[in-house]
C-alpha cells in the first residue's frame, strides 16, 4: 500500500540579522505549508549567515541552547500549520562546548529531539572545528507524525557509514541540511565536477539503502563562497524527483512514497545480502599501518 508523504524544501539566501532570517524562514514554512508540505526542511544554519568562514570568537555570540528561543518559536508554528519542522540551528550546549545541531518539531509542535553533527570539516572557508564540537548523541531517527526520518547534517553527506547507520536505525528518509558553495575563484568545470559529486554521493545513499534522500542547501554569496543550492529529492533508486536551481531561493513541496522502499529492497536486495560478519576492519582508520 502507499504511504504518501510531502516533503517541503526551504533553500534561501541568509543575512547577517539573525530575526530577519527567522522571520524569513517562517513565511517560507508558511508558503511550503499551503502548498501540502507535512515535513518541513531548513538548510543547515538558516539564522544567520555562514559564519565559519572566517575564525571569529564574536560569532559564538550566535549560539543559542537547544531546545530554546528557536526551538519555541518553531514548535508553536509546526503546531499552528499541523507540519513537522526540521531546523538546523548552532548549539550552546554549555560555556565553552558548542554543536552544529538538527532539531525536530513535530506536528503538534512537541520538541521531539535533537542531532549533533558528527563529521565537522576543517578547509578554507569552511573552518567548522573552530566552532563546533564533534557530536556525541550517535545517529538519530525521529519518529514523526508523518515518517520517521533521520536527519544527518552537511558534512556527514559524505559518509556512507552515517547513512548506513541511520537506515539500519529504521529511518524512512534521509534529510541532510546543508551549507556548501564554490569558491568564487574556481572555473565552471570544477564548479560542475564539485556540485555532481555532491548530489552524485547522496543519491548512492538513496540506492544502497532503498530510501528517499531530501537534500537542501542555501543560495547566495557571503564572503568568499556562492553557496551553490540544488537542493533535491532522490527516490529509492537514485532518480531525481525534484532538483533545484543554482541561484534563487525557492520553495518546493514534493511528494514522496515511502512505500517503494520496500519494493526496491526486494528487488534490489542490498540490505539482505550485507555480510555483516566482514565488515569489523570499518572501525579501523586504515589497514596498512606497519
Amino acid at each position: 500500500m502507499a504511504k504518501k508523504v510531502k516533503i517541503g524544501l526551504i533553500q534561501m539566501s541568509c543575512v547577517a540579522d539573525k530575526k530577519t532570517n527567522i522571520e524569513k524562514a517562517i513565511q517560507k514554512i508558511r508558503e511550503a505549508a499551503a502548498a501540502g508540505g507535512q515535513i518541513i526542511c531548513l538548510q543547515e544554519l538558516f539564522t544567520s549567515l555562514y559564519f565559519c568562514d572566517e575564525q571569529r570568537y564574536e560569532s559564538f555570540e550566535l549560539a543559542e541552547s537547544i531546545p530554546g528561543e528557536t526551538t519555541e518559536i518553531l514548535g508553536k508554528l509546526a503546531a499552528e500549520l499541523g507540519v513537522v519542522i526540521v531546523a538546523s540551528l548552532f548549539e550552546k550546549r554549555t560555556q565553552g562546548i558548542y554543536h552544529n545541531t538538527t532539531a525536530v518539531l513535530d506536528a503538534d509542535g512537541n520538541y521531539l529531539g535533537k542531532y549533533r553533527k558528527m563529521h565537522i570539516p576543517d578547509d578554507p572557508n569552511y573552518y567548522e572545528n573552530f566552532y563546533f564540537t564533534q557530536g556525541d548523541m550517535g545517529y538519530k531517527v525521529f519518529d514523526t507524525k508523518f515518517a520517521k526520518i533521520g536527519v544527518l547534517i552537511c558534512w556527514d553527506q559524505w559518509y556512507p557509514e552515517a547513512a548506513r547507520i541511520t537506515a539500519l536505525l529504521g529511518a524512512e528518509v534521509l534529510v541532510y541540511p546543508t551549507a556548501i558553495g564554490w569558491a568564487m575563484s574556481q572555473d565552471q568545470a570544477t564548479n560542475d565536477e564539485q556540485y555532481n559529486a555532491w548530489q552524485t554521493i547522496q543519491r548512492s545513499h538513496a540506492v544502497a539503502n532503498g530510501l528517499h534522500v531530501v537534500s537542501i542547501n542555501r543560495v547566495g554569496e557571503e564572503a568568499k563562497m556562492r553557496f551553490w543550492g540544488g537542493s533535491f529529492v532522490s527516490n529509492p533508486f537514485g532518480t531525481l524527483l525534484y532538483k533545484a536551481t543554482h541561484d534563487q531561493e525557492e520553495v518546493h513541496v514534493q511528494e514522496i512514497d515511502l512505500a517503494l522502499t520496500d519494493s526496491y529492497r526486494v528487488h534490489w536486495p542490498f540490505m539482505r545480502d550485507r555480510r555483516v560478519d566482514s565488515y569489523l576492519p570499518i572501525t579501523k582508520r586504515f589497514l596498512l599501518d606497519n
